[in-house]
């Protein structure tokens, strides 16, 4: 005689298993106001599609016990648009943790986007590589974080003496900034303004710059509005870089303050995917000063090009995280073209 099966897995829709999913998360993923806040926004407001949605059944017991998503995102190559899933939230009940369980959601998802999408990708903790690698991902690339200090006095804690700390703070920063002042008064002339949603002038700078042979998120305002604007995660603003004699949009970031440091989530330029330039870069440093931060931050996955320009201002790398990717077609041109992906590239 057949066993019956300990799990089965079975494919949700998000408007109908709204509350089997939010009990599954209950306890397990974050804090629940926080969780179903994202619920509504991320699963049943995204302009992109539904996202891929998967549940684990426990056969004996009749209940569902676990639960795994990919949401959609548009990639484009080429001028090819893509059809993208980032890897998210996934729970199962303690008395069912085990790797059993888990890789048969994973799989599940694998199952789902071999037929609605061109990849899966996602930034699973560096200790389950082995895993994603066993059921059929690859590890391209790295996001990467960038930062830079700006008040340095906190940074010097511990380093040097505790009554040279603000002294020795206070040279660093005056000296710093005249650098960063000389240099930008030897680039081109930019000024920056502050803006609480993303605008139409965001559209003409994603259509107009090059994209070249790199794999990346489509950027424009519709995508901008939903992932940041609309968002109850959190707050973010935008640096809008114009030109100044015609104030002419020549950059944007995306930025997000938590403490004292500017967390940089999302940006793009009239240089597209040759990369940020330096002085975009610089009018963000300046801007983020004038506020009182002290350090900015980005991460970013991105060939050298797109990284120069923060390396030209001093960003130094603090730490990174593997990028796993599954291509539906691997044999495809585009699986093995280069990879742009930032933070925004995460699902919150």
């Amino acid at each position: 005689m057949p066993t019956t099966p300990q799990y089965l897995v079975e494919a949700g829709q998000p408007a109908r298993d709204r509350e089997t999913v939010l009990s599954l998360w209950r306890g397990n993923l974050g804090q629940d106001a926080r969780m179903t806040a994202k619920y509504e926004w991320f699963y049943l407001r995204c302009p992109h599609g539904e996202p891929l949605l998967e549940l684990l059944l426990d056969v004996p017991g009749a209940a569902h016990v676990g639960t795994a998503s990919a949401g959609r995102r548009r990639l484009v190559w080429q001028g090819r648009e893509l059809r993208a899933g980032v890897l998210v939230d996934l729970a199962v009940l303690p008395q069912h943790r085990s790797l059993g369980p888990a890789l048969m959601l994973q799989q599940g998802l694998i199952a789902a986007a071999d037929q609605a999408l061109d990849v899966l990708y996602g930034f699973p903790n560096p200790k389950a590589a082995p895993v994603f690698k066993r059921i059929g991902y690859a590890q391209p690339a790295h996001l990467v974080r960038y930062a830079r200090v700006l008040r340095h006095a906190g940074y010097l804690r511990g380093r040097v003496p505790g009554w040279l700390t603000k002294p020795v703070g206070w040279a660093a920063d005056v000296a710093i900034a005249c650098r960063d002042a000389f240099s930008r008064l030897r680039g081109p002339s930019l000024c920056s303004a502050w803006a609480d949603q993303a605008d139409a002038r965001i559209d003409a700078v994603w259509a107009q710059s090059p994209k070249d042979d790199a794999v990346m998120a489509v950027r424009d305002v519709a995508h901008l509005r939903w992932r940041f604007d609309e968002s109850p995660l959190a707050s973010t603003r935008y640096l809008l870089v114009k030109r100044e004699q015609d104030r002419a949009l020549q950059a944007w970031f995306a930025v997000q303050r938590i403490e004292g440091t500017l967390h940089v989530r999302d940006f793009w330029s009239v240089d597209g995917a040759r990369g940020m330039a330096a002085a975009h870069v610089g009018e963000l440093l300046r801007a983020a000063r004038k506020l009182g931060c002290t350090a900015v931050s980005v991460e970013i996955c991105a060939p050298d090009a797109q990284r120069a320009g923060w390396h030209a201002v001093h960003f130094v790398e603090r730490g990174r995280r593997p990028v796993f990717m599954r291509w539906t077609a691997p044999d495809a041109a585009f699986a093995s073209a280069p990879i742009f992906l930032t933070s925004a590239d995460e699902d919150e």
